[in-house]
């Protein structure tokens, strides 16, 4: 893997394989640190590209097989009424997407409230939902993992 240094930040900044749910050659599906909404992530490849026009064919292939397991894991662990994947890419310039589950009305997980509070517009991606409890991260993670294997 290309370890450049945008590659080496943008992976510690999301601490990616910290937050690992799966991944496969190309591209790695990890949990967003700032939860927007419940079970948000990063869709990240996993070498530096700068542009999105720099992703070979391949690894776009790669990306479609990973895509319905994700999609599949969040309903199954959460049950999201919609999914956006944005790719931004304003402050961290490399090739990624946040995935954001949507959500008409609240959810509980691990004795906690999960609101989307953009619902139906635009995600509130400044929202940081329960950042004081930094172990549901790896809750999340678990859930994801485990609805990923059924």
């Amino acid at each position: 893997m290309d370890e450049s240094p945008v590659l080496a930040q943008f992976r510690t900044k999301f601490r990616v394989e910290e937050l690992l749910v799966a991944k496969n050659t190309a591209w790695s599906w990890s949990l967003r640190p700032a939860q927007a909404t419940l079970g948000c992530g990063i869709l990240s490849l996993n070498r530096y590209a700068a542009r999105f026009s720099e992703v070979t064919a391949a690894e776009m292939a790669q990306l479609a097989e990973l895509l319905p397991g994700l999609e599949m894991a969040l309903r199954s662990a959460f049950g999201y009424q919609a999914i956006n994947y944005l790719m931004l890419m304003m402050v961290d310039h490399h090739v990624h997407f946040h995935v954001i589950p949507r959500y008409e009305g609240r959810r509980q997980f691990a004795g906690l409230e999960w609101f989307d509070h953009g619902w139906p517009a635009f995600p509130a991606m400044a929202e940081q939902q329960h950042s004081n409890h930094e172990s549901i991260l790896v809750e999340i993670r678990e859930a994801l993992k485990s609805a990923s294997l059924t």
